[in-house]
């Protein structure tokens, strides 16, 4: 699902995802492997598919150099040192907010904070809600560095600007599944996209199911 949300990225308005389970998580899917012949003939006959829409996360990458790119996440983004520790300014609309020493820093959606997220105890979200989620990945916290050492739920008015302070030195920086190193970003921005991802939904599984038969299991005991 990843790889072709982001072959499609620059025509989310004109299409609509159908996730097929294929031995994975699944967490975009409603059909199993071994229902194809089914969904294909849902598709010929277009039977009552609602359009259900998702939020995306949005950042603005600024280098050093002056340059500028934007780039959508399905499920999130992040950035880390593959050495050493990251120290970066965290910035809530402006403002700033803490100074973060630790390894790295994500911002997920609410359908991606099931993924990455949740393995470095993020909260999972409601894909209804409208807002992205800043999680910590192994912060230093004693007398003399202090962080929140908490996610943060950012609405969609808000923005998040992550303003490194390692004088240059090379980071990885990725989103859902692509990466890449840097050595020149001056800062990031995340804030809720205002372009959204668009599913076929055929049938419907209620999002707690979800969590609860990939993370839990159908018997609660």
């Amino acid at each position: 699902m990843l790889g072709a949300f982001h072959h499609y990225a620059d025509q989310l308005a004109f299409v609509r995802f159908i996730g097929v389970h294929t031995g994975h998580l699944g967490f975009y899917a409603d059909w199993q492997h071994f229902e194809i012949d089914e969904l294909i003939d849902s598709l010929v006959n277009d039977e009552d598919a609602r359009t259900v829409k998702y939020p995306l996360l949005e950042a603005h990458v600024r280098y050093t150099d002056g340059r500028e790119e934007r780039v959508l996440a399905l499920n999130e983004a992040a950035i880390k040192r593959p050495l050493g520790t990251l120290v970066a300014d965290v910035y809530i609309q402006g403002e700033l907010f803490e100074r973060f020493r630790g390894d790295g820093l994500t911002a997920s959606t609410p359908t991606g904070s099931t993924a990455y997220n949740k393995a470095i105890g993020g909260a999972v979200m409601h894909p209804s809600l409208d807002a992205i989620q800043l999680a910590e990945i192994a912060s230093i916290n004693s007398r003399v560095f202090r962080t929140l050492g908490s996610p943060l739920i950012i609405g969609n008015h808000e923005v998040i600007r992550v303003q490194l302070e390692n004088d240059g030195a090379a980071v990885t920086l990725s989103f859902d599944h692509l990466s890449k190193i840097a050595s020149n970003i001056d800062w990031i921005e995340f804030r809720v996209s205002k372009t959204k991802i668009q599913f076929a939904e055929y049938r419907h599984m209620h999002f707690w199911h979800r969590v609860q038969s990939s993370f839990i299991g159908t018997e609660v005991k």
